[in-house]
């Protein structure tokens, strides 16, 4: 297939949504499965010993049998409006500033000093965003964590670039929900309950609920809905936990932008996880490499495709997962291929583009910090996630911002490739401030 005729077959994909008809007869017209398909290599045959991957660290092939996912939903909500253009006033910062706006990142307290480390994180370094966790991290009761968020967005509001913090949590539902019952808030229901329902009013229902509670503590970004297909039920990390709508992705799609639209209801952002797919994961990418080349499928990009398509993907949070069909060499989230080629260039996406912390066990058994970090900024993500900087010893905030900066200066990242990342943060951070849509 040539790139007119996936450039065409994109186009009337576009033309049909927007009309409204279905994406059931979207996909039985333009071929949008075979499109996608033929942007990605032959599955390559099974290696006779595990191979070793950049870093050092052994992929191991596990053949275990997987539920074949379906064709994307036959009906879908109304599409929204693409995120907006910056102003025409709109002028960057210093160089090091816009590599803090790059970090999204974790911190101990549920309380903080102008000496915290978190609030040096955000004067001093200019961070991005911040991430929300529960188990007496961050979070102990509504009128504490409300608190909480507002002195730092204030922080963030007097300092530096004066730039509202993205305030983020995981949020889906189920185990998986940093506001919970705990720390008094209602518990939520889990993504496989709501896709068992398959009730897209229901389930807008319960996003909507998760987003007026996320609103009212000041938080505005959700990292979810997650639409992983099911593919191997017996993942630790997705199908195990109850954190996939379901093993078809018609259903996912569904499921995920009536959530979505729930969110976006109540003013909050969200974020679908995690691209290109890792419902088919046999391990855990938080304790170690993991390998789907040989289960993956195609079809775990058609929620991603479908959603971007609708203009409901506000971010997207990336898989740390290894996969040979889409890159031979690195893991979805340091693959410029995956994330520069595939996702923007392919499917178009034009949004924020996150990590999923750098620090879990698929990045850090491969690789060196300053590597990931390279690799990460180099494969187009915009906002690079550090879920536990140590409390003790030098900033590792501050070590990532110098280590971009220095990357800068020697040549190995360009200016411009900065730039094209603070734009995109920015621009989001503008339908923040402005709420519902």
């Amino acid at each position: 297939m040539s790139t007119g005729d996936l450039e065409r077959i994109f186009t009337r994909r576009r033309f049909l949504l927007g009309i409204g008809i279905g994406l059931g007869a979207v996909v039985a017209e333009s071929g949008l499965r075979r499109a996608i398909s033929s942007l990605l290599p032959a599955e390559p045959a099974p290696p006779s010993a595990p191979r070793t991957m950049a870093g050092g660290a052994t992929k191991v092939w596990n053949p275990d049998p997987y539920v074949t996912p379906e064709r994307l939903a036959p009906r879908m909500l109304p599409a929204r409006g693409a995120q907006p253009a910056l102003s025409a006033t709109f002028r960057r910062p210093a160089l090091r500033t816009k590599i803090g706006q790059m970090l999204l990142v974790g911190f101990q307290g549920t309380g903080v000093l102008p000496s915290s480390p978190v609030m040096r994180a955000i004067t001093d370094d200019a961070v991005g965003g911040v991430l929300l966790f529960d188990r007496g991290r961050n979070i102990a009761s509504p009128a504490q964590l409300r608190a909480l968020v507002a002195g730092l967005q204030g922080a963030a509001l007097k300092s530096g670039p004066r730039s509202p913090l993205i305030v983020a949590v995981d949020q889906e539902g189920g185990s998986v929900a940093r506001l919970n019952r705990r720390n008094g808030f209602a518990a939520t229901p889990t993504a496989a309950s709501l896709g068992a329902r398959n009730d897209p009013a229901f389930t807008r229902s319960i996003g909507l609920g998760i987003g007026r509670t996320l609103a009212s503590m000041g938080i505005n970004l959700d990292l979810a809905p997650v639409v992983d297909v099911n593919v191997n039920p017996r993942n630790p990390a997705i199908g195990r936990n109850g954190r996939s709508f379901s093993a078809s992705a018609a259903v996912v799609t569904a499921q995920a932008a009536a959530f979505i639209d729930g969110l976006h209801d109540a003013g909050v952002r969200a974020s679908l996880k995690h691209f290109p797919g890792q419902g088919s994961a046999a391990a855990d990418t938080h304790l170690g490499v993991v390998d789907v080349t040989r289960r993956w499928t195609d079809a775990e990009l058609a929620p991603f495709a479908a959603l971007i398509a609708s203009g409901r993907a506000d971010t997207i949070t990336t898989g740390h997962i290894f996969n040979a069909r889409l890159d031979p060499d690195h893991p979805a989230t340091l693959s410029k291929k995956t994330i520069t080629g595939l996702l923007r260039g392919r499917l178009g996406f034009r949004g924020v583009v996150i990590s999923d912390d750098l620090q879990m066990g698929a990045i850090s058994a491969a690789y060196g910090w300053d590597e990931a970090v390279r690799l990460t900024v180099l494969a187009g993500v915009d906002l690079l996630m550090i879920a536990n900087p140590p409390t003790r010893g030098g900033s590792l905030v501050t070590r990532t911002v110098d280590l971009i900066e220095d990357l800068v200066a020697a040549g190995r990242i360009s200016e411009t490739r900065i730039d094209e990342s603070y734009d995109r943060i920015q621009a989001l951070k503008a339908t923040l401030l402005r709420g519902a849509t």
